[in-house]
Parts: structure tokens; sequence; C-alpha cells
């Protein structure tokens, strides 16, 4: 019983940690004026994020505004599916109605809305590129150079895009650690879609690991702008996993209050902000403060791409390498 009272005192302060971090996350995912002042630093970041906006607010939600409140009820009002005073012979026309009608709204998302959600899920992913390069400058242009952290070189400011190396063996490791963290979320993204579908708890362990996926999606941009390894930065993901964890909440939250096809216009707008908000960020300075304050107590690693890590290796252990013995 002696022992209960102390392992009961650090599991709070443990949790008040993580809450707190948590907590520090969702402010800075919030921070969204700091869009506002890049995009007054950068006119290229201005343009890219406008176009993000006029594509997938103005084009893609637009029509399915249109669609939901002009197309559909005009339809409806042509070719209804029901009609009181209607004699029972004209059931059948009524059915022809309603199929008729049914077949014209599929035609509508066949020939615009799917090839609409392909462009501009390519043409989004092109300019998520560009913003986030566009903002990195913007931020680097209007900072001074910062001496190394002690938790790794990760503020952005440490190394630029030039000093990554250009050999042609710097070359060879950047590509293996593309392609496997390529095989990694996609892997993580598998095991995401998975979880889903457990009974009772599935839909919040979803969301958690859909929180962690984004949160690390937003800062990947600024993390390979900056030249960190992908070592380094899974070892502070998951060192720092309540902060990412807060990060990601508001980036997924139309997954859950939106249809597919709404919330996908509406990440898509606002995915290029959090990306910014993360390439502003100095994550790894607001996680040393609390870590100071509680006396170095961390709160441990918790080994969130564990299982999508162990099938990537098995994946790329299969590929043809030939070993050179010394």
């Amino acid at each position: 019983m002696e022992t209960i009272g102390p392992l009961i005192d650090t599991l709070g302060a443990k949790s008040k940690q993580a809450f707190l971090l948590w907590l520090e996350g969702v402010r800075e995912a919030c921070c969204l004026h700091r869009v506002v002042i890049y995009c007054r630093r950068s006119r290229e970041l201005a343009i890219r994020t406008g176009q993000c906006f006029l594509l997938n607010g103005f084009i893609f939600l637009g029509s399915i505004f249109i669609l939901k409140s002009v197309i559909i009820p005009t339809l409806q009002w042509i070719l209804p599916d029901q009609c009181p005073d209607a004699p029972c012979s004209y059931e059948g026309t009524l059915r022809f109605y309603s199929l008729l009608r049914h077949g014209l709204i599929q035609i509508f998302y066949v020939f615009w809305f799917y090839p609409m959600y392909i462009f501009s899920f390519i043409l989004s992913n092109i300019w998520y590129n560009d913003i986030a390069k566009h903002g990195f400058f913007a931020i680097e242009g209007y900072s001074n150079a910062e001496p190394t952290s002690k938790t790794g070189t990760l503020t952005s400011q440490n190394r630029s895009p030039t000093d990554k190396p250009t050999d042609l063996q710097g070359i060879v490791i950047g590509i293996a650690e593309q392609v496997y963290s390529l095989l990694l979320m996609s892997f993580f993204f598998l095991e995401v879609y998975i979880t889903g579908f457990v009974p009772f708890v599935g839909k919040a362990i979803n969301f958690v690991l859909l929180s962690w996926m984004y949160a690390y999606y937003c800062f990947e941009y600024k993390w390979n702008l900056s030249g960190l390894s992908l070592d380094k930065r899974l070892d502070f993901f998951e060192s720092s996993w309540p902060f990412f964890a807060g990060f990601g909440c508001p980036c997924i939250l139309a997954i859950f209050v939106f249809s597919p096809l709404v919330s996908y216009g509406v990440m898509a707008i606002l995915y290029p902000l959090f990306v910014l908000t993360a390439t502003g960020s100095e994550a790894d300075k607001i996680i040393a403060l609390p870590r100071r304050k509680w006396k170095g107590a961390g709160l441990g690693r918790v080994p969130i791409f564990c299982a999508a890590d162990y099938l990537s290796l098995r994946v790329l252990s299969l590929l043809p390498v030939k070993t050179h013995q010394q």
C-alpha cells in the first residue's frame, strides 16, 4: 500500500504533463495568423495558397453546394418520385422518374466530381510542396541564425536545404530514406484504416492515429527542407507524442464532421494552412519548456510507428540488394 501513493502521484504528474503538451500542440496548430504574416512576406506563397482555396473551396466545394442546393431540388421537381394525387397506374412512371433522377445524379458524380477529385488531389499535392517551400524560405528570410539546440538540431535554421550532402553516397541515402518513409506512412495509413473497424474503441483509436498521421505530414515538409534525418524525426515525434497528437486534432475534425467529399474539400483548404503553422512552429523549444519545468522527467517514447516500421523493413528485405563483403 505504501507504494501505491507515489505511483498515483507519478501517474498524475505524467498525465498533467501530457495534457499540457497536448494543449500546446492544439494551440500551435491554431496559430493561423502566421499564414497571413507569411503570405505578406512571399508573393509566391500567397498565390499558391490562393490557388488552393480557389480550386478546392470555390470550384470543388462550390460544385457540391450547387449540386445539393440547385441541381438535386430541380431534378426532384421535374422528376418527382411521389405524387399524392396521382392514380395507381402512374406508379410505374414515378419509379422511372426516380431511377432517371438517380442516374442523372450519378452521371454528374462520374463525369465531374470524381475526375475533379483526382485532378484536385494531384494538383494540390504539388502545390503543398510549393507552399511549404515558399513558407520555409519566407521564415528563413526574416529570422536570424540560431545556435544548435540541445534537443538534436531540430530547428529549421540549423540546416538549410543547400547543406544536404550532394555526393553520390548522400544522394543514395536520401533516396533510401524517401523510399522507407513512403513505405512507413503507407503501412501506417493502412493501420489507421483498419482500426476504424474495431468495435467500441475503434473510432477513438482511429481519431488518435489520424491526429498523429496528419501532424507528421504537416511537419515532414519542414523536416525535409531542414535536412533532418529520418531517424531523428521519428525519435523526436515518438518522444513528443502528446504535442503531435494535439497538433493533429484540429487538422482532422472535418473528417468526422462532414461527408467524405465535403470533408476532402475542407481538408484540402485547411491542410496547407496547418503545414504553414507547422513550418513556423519551434516545436523542439515548446516541448523542452515543460521538460525543464518538470525537472527533465520525460513521458517516455511511444512506439507509434512500430508496426509500420516492422512491415516496411520486411518489404525492404525482399528487395534484391547485393552485399559486398569487405
